[in-house]
């Protein structure tokens, strides 16, 4: 049963609050075939980090680095026809303190805010784009950096990720991290959910507890 309290929730965007899987995988495809790479293994290890950082991994040119992220982004900001949000998304962190969440996301600002956008998802507050760190997840720089904005404690928050990179950063950060969606995840420890659709948030003080809306059997642990 996933039961628990914090003084702010962190969430991670593409995968997690903005279903934008078809946009992402699209442009790596496209990625992999100019460079005659296998998708899923570019598509492997993008999802949850900066698009440069996979640029990077599958491209040896420093000059070609440069050219493939600006043609990934580019390819994102144009397709937002596609983007929705997750099940239960707009809803959950519409029922949040303004003060009291952010996103944290690999993807830059302006991808960011478009995507939020379409999606119907509210701006937060805070939110920590690529171009706010110097490491990008899986390192957990961008997670304590936004709850030292929003002015609380990592440990006293709660990360929601879809990505092995995104729950990686969760984790390292201090924060309790839930998994959104159907990762496999070797720390059986970890709860997680399909959509926030399973969840209750009762804002309490300086605490916001969540719990299960539906059967407590609904809500899984990550294996």
């Amino acid at each position: 049963m996933l039961e628990l309290s914090a003084a702010a929730m962190l969430f991670d965007m593409d995968g997690t609050l903005v279903d934008s899987t078809a946009v992402v995988e699209r442009a790596w495809i496209d990625f992999a075939v100019r460079h005659g790479l296998r998708a899923e293994e570019v598509i492997a290890f993008s999802h949850g980090r900066p698009a440069i950082a996979t640029v990077r991994r599958f491209v040896a040119s420093k000059s070609d680095i440069e050219q493939e992220a600006a043609r990934i982004r580019a390819i994102d900001e144009r397709a937002t026809d596609v983007i929705a949000p997750i099940v239960g998304a707009p809803e959950f962190v519409h029922s949040l303190p303004s003060d009291r969440w952010a996103i944290v996301t690999s993807a830059h600002r302006n991808l960011a805010l478009k995507r939020l956008v379409a999606a119907g998802i509210p701006v937060p507050e805070v939110l920590v784009t690529v171009e706010d760190v110097t490491i990008g997840k899986p390192d957990p720089q961008g997670y304590r950096r936004a709850a030292a904005t929003l002015g609380v404690d990592i440990t006293d928050c709660v990360v929601f990720e879809d990505s092995l990179a995104g729950v990686q950063a969760g984790v390292a950060s201090g924060a309790s991290t839930v998994v959104v969606g159907g990762l496999t995840y070797f720390d059986g420890r970890l709860p997680r959910i399909v959509d926030f659709d399973e969840l209750n948030t009762d804002p309490d003080g300086d605490q916001i507890h969540i719990s299960p809306r539906f059967d407590p059997a609904a809500v899984r642990t990550c294996r």
